[in-house]
């Protein structure tokens, strides 16, 4: 059978379309990942059709026999895709002919590729969308056992990637849970926001048919019927509000990625990760390199260039619908891969990780960590102003730092060489321990505010 025969929307034309012109305008590569969704759209277009009489219910019958036909070869293996026939939507219908003649033409009443296609992409993203949530439902699970365990674990608390004050790791760990809790919440408001049902509002103007959106609405488990035809062919914000919700998400995982890195080098050695999921070296023997993380922080990379990608294309569109878009499919799917593929990485590097609890206190103690508490406990205590206590606080570990001495190891008659009044209770608020569990501001790393949130996010969780 010629390309030309094969492909009815070239009766127009009087010349076979070029190679190059098959190349670039087929896109049935990129989009035959919807064909569930195409023909749920159509089993759902066609019932409605029926019962509005615009075709019969034998017709709807042969359709609908023939599409659950169509969709059980592909799912077999067993259908061939044709570039000459452009999209999974002519390849569908092309069939479908093949199965069941020309009552085959009749779905088509009442509906263009446009509004088709936006309906499958929906379609598509509400299950994906679903398939992330559990995802990052289930890393801040991990997230939150693995507090559990190091609540009592103190870690370096750091600005500027500089030791600042001493943390539970409990409390480091649960800052991404929050960041996750956000994405989450994302994903839920992209998710509401594109649960309208593109079918009927045709090529862009609507119908001249009696049809009933409402009906392929409640068929397709949307919320609502889009309300402006022109809008719904060539709206692809809920395209970009998923990329956008994965780009945060990703960075999210690629900021932890990189700390895990950070943590788990030989320089540092906060933390060993499990030999599952690190590789070694064609020519070091030694070598456990964390090359997951690596790729996490590599993929954030593609997602945010996959926004900025889709942004540009729909920057300069006049309405309606214009062959860009058909670039959108593969900037959707390359998302939805990188960042499913993250997250699993990501469970699987915390579940595995095991903390160097020794080595987190060593830098803790050599760092004067523990001087805002000083600096504190001089404002509780003397009666400073927080600024004259800074200072006094300053000076005290300059002091220590040239005598080779830690805070809490300095005598008393040290500390009383800038104040008389210094007392020995100064050395109960300067411990580790102390200057973590007095931080019970509401959100702070004592240990009273870890297990609260913990406890919270654990109810978050399970509602």
């Amino acid at each position: 059978m010629s390309s030309k025969k094969n492909n009815k929307l070239r009766k127009r034309f009087k010349k076979e379309a070029s190679g190059a012109f098959k190349s670039i305008n087929s896109s049935v590569e990129l989009d035959k990942f919807l064909f569930r969704e195409d023909i749920e759209g159509s089993i759902a277009h066609a019932k409605m059709l029926e019962s509005k009489k615009i075709i019969s219910k034998s017709d709807f019958k042969k359709i609908s026999i023939g599409l659950k036909k169509i969709l059980s070869e592909i799912e077999l293996g067993k259908f061939t895709f044709k570039s000459d026939l452009e999209d999974i939507h002519m390849n569908i219908e092309n069939r479908l002919e093949e199965l069941i003649g020309e009552v085959a033409g009749k779905l088509h009443t009442a509906r263009s590729r446009n509004d088709q296609v936006v309906t499958d992409v929906k379609l598509w993203m509400k299950k994906d969308i679903d398939n992330i949530l559990s995802k990052i439902i289930k890393l801040q699970k991990i997230i939150i056992k693995k507090s559990e365990n190091n609540i009592d674990t103190l870690f370096p608390g750091m600005t500027h990637f500089q030791t600042a004050q001493p943390v539970s790791f409990a409390h480091h760990l649960m800052a991404y849970y929050e960041m996750f809790k956000r994405d989450l919440e994302r994903f839920n408001q992209s998710k509401r926001r594109l649960d309208q049902n593109p079918l009927g509002a045709g090529a862009l103007a609507g119908t001249s048919f009696d049809i009933n959106r409402y009906q392929t609405t409640k068929l397709l488990k949307f919320k609502e019927p889009t309300r402006n035809s022109l809008d719904t062919v060539s709206d692809r914000d809920f395209m970009m509000d998923y990329i956008f919700s994965s780009s945060l998400c990703s960075i999210h995982m690629s900021r932890l990625a990189e700390e895990i890195i950070l943590w788990s080098s030989d320089l540092i050695n906060f933390i060993n990760l499990g030999d599952d999921m690190l590789s070694s070296s064609s020519i070091m023997p030694q070598k456990k390199n964390p090359d997951a993380m690596e790729l996490v922080r590599a993929k954030a990379s593609i997602i945010i260039s996959n926004l900025s990608a889709i942004q540009n294309v729909m920057k300069g569109l006049p309405l309606t619908y214009s062959k860009d878009l058909q670039e959108d499919k593969n900037l959707l799917t390359s998302t939805s891969a990188n960042l499913k593929l993250s997250i699993d990485c990501m469970i699987d590097v915390i579940k595995g990780l095991k903390t160097n609890e020794k080595n987190m206190e060593n830098a803790l103690r050599s760092s004067y960590s523990n001087a805002t508490e000083l600096a504190d406990w001089l404002v509780k205590n003397l009666n400073y102003s927080f600024r004259k206590s800074h200072g006094l606080s300053a000076k005290i570990v300059n002091f220590a730092e040239k005598k080779g001495v830690k805070l809490d190891k300095l005598n008393l008659s040290d500390y009383q060489e800038f104040d008389k009044n210094i007392n020995k209770t100064v050395y109960n608020a300067i411990s580790l321990q102390s200057s973590v569990d007095n931080k019970k501001s509401f959100g702070g790393t004592s240990r009273s505010q870890v297990k609260k949130m913990i406890k919270l996010a654990k109810k978050e969780i399970l509602k």
